[in-house]
């Protein structure tokens, strides 16, 4: 007796899958049909012949074959053209251009050319928009998250979103609002599906949040999150025991800024028995911040 075949997934089933993973866009317009591009790379051109098999069945590694181009493929004189793929492979080198980039931004401004220009982080290839900063840039209190999420990369500015507004609520309770910090995050694009940013990534868009940070110069730095407060604090200790004491960013440059390690909004928003923890860290800010005026 066979055993009954399990049934196939319908369509709603395959698309929760693919959000699971991680796969919430399109980064083609129009679906590219593989069984068409199979028989292309099968069928030899007029007047060629197939390369020679090896003992193994294989083709000679001496002569590979060229892909189709996909537009070729097409035949469709009104198709639109492929997009480019032009992403960087994540390394070193990358990192070591990042640092050269950021250090001739002269201004916040200039930076922001800059990091729109920059095209070695693979991330800006599948981000909708660079997330670079909101608030007043002559603040004395800077805030810095992790990366942008959804709802930041459509609109192009970080904490947007329910975290954003749990944010803006924390602020208002003691006294301020966007036009009295400057926020910004680690990474300036959104990684696909809100995965985490690998750590040659966060290598590469280091120089960028460290620059931005010299150049606004606030007196006081909140850091939101395990990533930021590890990243700037320069510490392997956990947000758990980091949070509620005073640290040292110091800048490239040499600048040292009174930094206080704290909880993300997000992760508030999914342990609300926290937030008077965070609460607390945000009266020591404001009290620092008192205490320097």
């Amino acid at each position: 007796m066979t055993e009954p075949k399990e049934p196939l997934p319908d369509i709603g089933d395959l698309l929760r899958f693919y959000a699971e993973a991680g796969v919430d866009e399109a980064l083609d317009d129009v679906a590219p049909n593989r069984f068409e591009q199979g028989a292309a790379r099968k069928a030899p051109a007029a007047g060629q012949t197939a390369a020679p098999e090896t003992s193994q069945g294989g083709r000679q590694p001496s002569q590979p074959q060229e892909e189709t181009p996909r537009t070729e493929l097409r035949n469709a004189p009104d198709a639109p053209p492929a997009r480019p793929q032009t992403a960087a492979v994540p390394d070193g080198a990358q990192a070591a251009l990042a640092r050269e980039a950021a250090s001739k931004a002269g201004s916040l401004a200039e930076l922001r050319e800059i990091m729109a220009a920059f095209d070695g982080c693979n991330l800006k290839f599948t981000a909708k928009n660079l997330v670079f900063a909101d608030g007043n840039p002559d603040a004395d209190l800077m805030l810095v998250g992790e990366a942008p999420g959804r709802d930041e990369d459509l609109e192009g500015l970080p904490f947007v979103g329910r975290s954003g507004q749990l944010l803006d609520r924390i602020l208002a309770a003691i006294g301020r609002d966007r036009s009295s910090v400057y926020i910004a995050n680690v990474i300036p694009w959104r990684p696909p599906g809100n995965r985490d940013p690998s750590p040659m990534e966060t290598e590469i868009c280091r120089p960028f949040i460290e620059r931005q940070i010299e150049l606004a110069n606030p007196k006081v730095m909140m850091t939101l999150g395990n990533p930021s407060s590890k990243l700037l604090l320069k510490t392997q200790t956990g947000i758990m025991r980091l949070r509620g004491n005073w640290g040292i960013h110091r800048t490239p440059a040499g600048q040292e800024i009174a930094t206080m390690p704290t909880f993300h909004p997000a992760y508030l928003l999914r342990n609300p028995a926290h937030k008077k923890l965070a609460w607390r860290d945000f009266l020591e800010v404001k009290a620092k911040l008192r205490n320097l005026a």
